[in-house]
């Protein structure tokens, strides 16, 4: 049930972002939802850039440590956090004296991207160490702090400031939630530190977060080339950035908590047990990736047209609307080429084989990019295309995990897929009246929990 528990929390995270794309989408006008799109993006990608390396050495190392080792590296790593802090907030100075008009929307930026990244890092520490249950906790309360802190930012001023404020606030009451549940960050003892610890993870887990950076890349390439083209101004960029924003979370939020669950006992088993425990542990980890988020996708291709119907400005549905199917599937690719097949090389700590897999894909991607630019395609056909070169990247990059041997089981794989374009289909059937929608809700939900039950997904 700890499994259930775990994966509510990060379903209940991507239901509280829809929900605040939604508010957010109606409570700011659209070029100030699109500047606060904008400077989440980037505040993300400095907390990839800044952090990520952290998070990654983490998981990494603490899942098979205990004892004293356990404590020293907890220490040197929240270290290691507020070196990297210190360095971004010098990058970020630096920004907005370069800037200073827009010093106030960097300085917010820097105090999300921090407090996230410090958040971040404690709710990893406690769910590593065995307490999955308050970490999950944990989660349910932090994503509903930023659904109202934004909120109500947003409602009080109407600005892309205000709601970055609200967000920033909802951050502080997570962090500060977690100090009450587990006081290691407040015990925090730099002295414990040790350089052999910070060195180590800096090899591994910069490398590694290389390749998370350039692959945040591909979908920050695709939104500036977009947004561009349309304007900053107009609600076809406003619509083109909701869709980004609303179905960027779905996936990676989802494969988050599925790594969250069973990664560690993955690198346990790899490290300590025989290869065909490990080997049974990675194809648990596969298939409950591969069935559940094809079915996510169906599930959104199905459902997402009425709900920019009931939640989406009316000036920017139809953009929205129009751009949602491929932003979907462009969105399962990239989470699966940035995570699923990147768990093999974590654990053989190939980071150099990630970082050229990353370079790859925002390669081809920036070419198919350009070539469509100059055929004059629109933005669902740059999305497909952009699609494709991932896809292809995705084939190429398959062979550390074939040659482990651990992919997902093939007939429970055909059957999700199956399953998924049955409910991705029922986009076909009509909404109204309510009883169609409840009824086409009822049968996506009939065949997810077929699936699930049959392939026995969750180890209830």
């Amino acid at each position: 049930m700890v499994r259930l528990l775990a994966l509510s929390s990060y379903f209940y995270q991507s239901f509280a972002a829809v929900l605040l794309i939604f508010a957010l989408g109606y409570l700011l006008e659209p070029a100030q939802y699109t500047t606060y799109s904008l400077m989440i993006a980037v505040s993300q990608f400095a907390a990839v850039v800044s952090f990520e390396w952290i998070q990654l050495a983490g998981q990494r190392f603490l899942s098979s440590s205990n004892g004293d080792e356990t404590i020293r590296l907890r220490s040197s790593l929240f270290s290691a956090l507020a070196l990297s802090a210190f360095a971004l907030a010098l990058v970020a100075s630096c920004g907005a004296i370069a800037r200073t008009e827009a010093a106030s929307l960097i300085g917010l930026g820097l105090a999300v991207t921090v407090v996230q990244g410090t958040t971040d890092l404690h709710y990893m520490t406690i769910r590593v160490s065995g307490r999955l249950a308050p970490a999950s906790v944990l989660m349910f309360c932090r994503a509903t702090f930023l659904v109202l802190g934004a909120v109500v930012g947003a409602k009080m001023h109407g600005t892309a400031e205000s709601a970055l404020l609200g967000l920033l606030t909802g951050h502080v009451f997570g962090l500060a939630a977690g100090s009450i549940v587990d006081r290691q960050l407040l015990n925090w003892s730099p002295r414990q530190t040790r350089r052999s610890d910070l060195s180590g993870f800096a090899r591994y887990g910069m490398l590694a977060s290389g390749a998370s950076v350039v692959h945040l890349s591909a979908p920050i390439l695709i939104r500036f080339l977009i947004i561009g083209r349309f304007g900053i101004a107009s609600s076809s960029s406003a619509g083109f950035s909701m869709a980004l924003d609303l179905l960027q979370r779905p996936f990676s939020v989802l494969l988050s908590a599925i790594h969250t669950i069973s990664y560690p006992d993955v690198v346990a088993r790899f490290d300590n047990d025989t290869r065909a425990a490990a080997q049974e542990a990675a194809t648990d980890l596969f298939d409950l990736a591969i069935c559940t988020t094809a079915l996510m996708l169906g599930g959104l291709i199905a459902f997402i047209p009425d709900a920019a119907r009931l939640f989406v400005p009316p000036a920017l549905a139809p953009s929205f609307i129009a751009v949602t199917p491929s932003v979907a599937l462009f969105y399962f690719l990239h989470t699966h080429l940035q995570s699923t097949l990147a768990l093999i090389p974590h654990l053989e700590k190939a980071a150099m084989r990630l970082i050229f897999v990353a370079a790859c894909q925002l390669a081809l991607i920036a070419t198919f990019i350009l070539i469509g630019a100059a055929a004059g395609l629109g933005s669902t056909a740059t999305l497909l295309s952009a699609g494709l070169a991932t896809a292809l990247v995705i084939g190429f990059a398959s062979g550390p995990t074939l040659r482990f041997g651990a992919y997902p089981r093939p007939g429970l794989a055909l059957s999700a897929i199956v399953g998924a374009t049955f409910v991705a289909a029922l986009v076909l059937l009509p909404s109204e009246p309510l009883p169609w929608l409840l009824a086409k809700a009822a049968a996506a939900a009939f065949i997810t929990a077929a699936i699930a039950w049959s392939g026995n997904l969750l180890k209830l």
